[in-house]
């Protein structure tokens, strides 16, 4: 796939050429399942020059993560959750979609994040006093406490995170392995001992081109993201994942659109949310729209998958806006627009965000087939704009592999992940081997040394 000399290879590309170059190879695939399961080679002018297991992460706004589970009460807790939700791929909003590396087998990625402790607190108990027009407009307003203030949209919105924090700070550290090579997966653990919380599950997507956009969808291996709130009994949010369209192809400017629905579930406290995500708008053009509802449910008879299907009197809260902008959210069953604008209350606002700092590991600390090394000569190739040499280097880096795979076919050994317990599993929530935990906890006292790990 790669151009016939170096010297064609090396010459930068525009935006538009790189597209076609794009579709071109696309096109071999058209009615291919799963484009994600061929794993095909990309040039290397067509990569970002970023590690997949870098790039695939949740915590681009990792203070709403640190949040979560912050109020007593359950709706709360599950506002919290959503507002983290909406927060988790700021990536897609403040940037254009990218192709980073295929991942290796047994390749590794750990970060930090120093997450400022800021986000406003959600205190729909005092909104519902404030509300009751039992007190007056000044006691109503102080008796929410540093909680929301029903007159101020904004209050409840993450506040930015930028490099240098000014708040306090939480430390939340991350490990992610790539555990399957056929099919592509990879498992993922975000803890934040600070707030109890951690986070886990596998990644792996399903992708197919239809001749106008990629359709991505979660693989049957990735149940979504499991959230553990540790002091709180271990209550778990489970967040499934929507499908989503890389458009825009042939205009020549790639954009993410979603048009389908996404799922948040906790059997503990038997609260639900449904989000729809409506793709198109008037005229064709995505408005990026989104509707949501939460609800009492039964764990034990999951049946409601559509908004449409859940009964007014077992409705909550409701939420609506648009997802790369802002949402809002209402108490009681009555749709988002029925309410005047003072009583919907933004649960976020992403326009004032932008994607967060990693803290990393230094060089000289990182392990070989580490993430950020074992992509390291490609990555400085790229970003030299020495594409010739960048594609060398990854050619033989994959060759590596496969060389190690046929060795290991030879020896008819099984191989085993080194920070996870499983490849994969139903449950979707991967457990740690005692080495994942030793990294984690080292990580979270910024110590990045391997020795008597690996």
């Amino acid at each position: 796939m790669a151009s016939n000399t170096a010297a064609d290879e090396d010459v930068p590309q525009n935006e538009g050429s790189k597209l076609k170059t794009f579709i071109s190879i696309l096109r071999k695939f058209i009615g291919v399942a799963d484009l994600a399961a061929v794993r095909f080679s990309l040039p290397s002018q067509l990569l970002e020059p970023t590690p997949n297991l870098e790039y695939w992460n949740y915590l681009d706004n990792p203070s709403a993560f640190a949040a979560i589970g912050t109020s007593d009460e359950p709706l709360d807790r599950m506002l919290e959750v959503l507002r983290f939700w909406f927060t988790k791929d700021l990536k897609y909003v403040k940037g254009k979609p990218c192709k980073p590396y295929n991942s290796c087998l047994g390749e590794f990625f750990r970060c930090n994040w120093e997450a400022e402790d800021n986000a406003p607190r959600i205190d729909t108990t005092s909104l519902l006093a404030s509300s009751s027009g039992s007190a007056s407009s000044a006691s109503s307003v102080k008796s929410v406490k540093g909680g929301i203030d029903p007159r101020t949209a904004s209050s409840v919105s993450v506040v930015q995170t930028t490099s240098k924090p000014t708040s306090p700070t939480v430390r939340i550290s991350y490990l992610t392995e790539q555990t399957s090579h056929h099919p592509p997966v990879s498992a993922f653990y975000v803890s934040c001992p600070e707030k109890g919380l951690h986070a886990r599950g596998f990644d792996q997507i399903s992708a197919k081109f239809t001749g106008t956009a990629i359709k991505v969808s979660p693989g049957e291996h990735n149940l979504g993201i499991f959230i553990t709130l540790e002091q709180r009994d271990n209550e778990t949010y489970q967040l499934k994942h929507p499908a989503a369209h890389l458009g825009g192809i042939l205009r020549g400017s790639l954009s993410v659109s979603v048009g389908d629905f996404a799922y948040v579930t906790c059997p503990q406290t038997k609260l639900k949310a449904i989000l729809h995500y409506l793709e198109e708008g008037w005229l064709g053009r995505a408005q990026n729209k989104v509707e949501g509802v939460i609800f009492k449910y039964d764990p034990e008879k999951d049946d409601k998958m559509r908004i449409k299907d859940v009964p007014e009197s077992d409705v909550v809260a409701r939420l609506g806006g648009a997802w790369k902008d802002r949402v809002v959210f209402t108490l009681g069953p009555k749709p988002v627009d029925s309410h005047p604008p003072d009583k919907q209350i933004t649960i976020i606002d992403l326009n004032p965000l932008t994607v967060a700092t990693k803290s990393l590991p230094p060089k000289e600390k990182q392990a070989e087939h580490e993430s950020l090394t074992l992509w390291g000569g490609v990555t400085d190739a790229i970003l030299s704009k020495q594409f010739s040499k960048a594609t060398n280097v990854k050619i033989e880096l994959e060759e590596k592999q496969r060389e190690k795979a046929r060795e290991r076919e030879r020896k008819n050994e099984t191989w085993k992940p080194v920070f996870f317990d499983q490849v994969t599993d139903k449950r979707g929530t991967p457990d740690l081997t005692e080495k994942g935990r030793q990294i984690l906890e080292r990580a979270q006292k910024e110590d990045w040394s391997l020795e008597g790990i690996i």
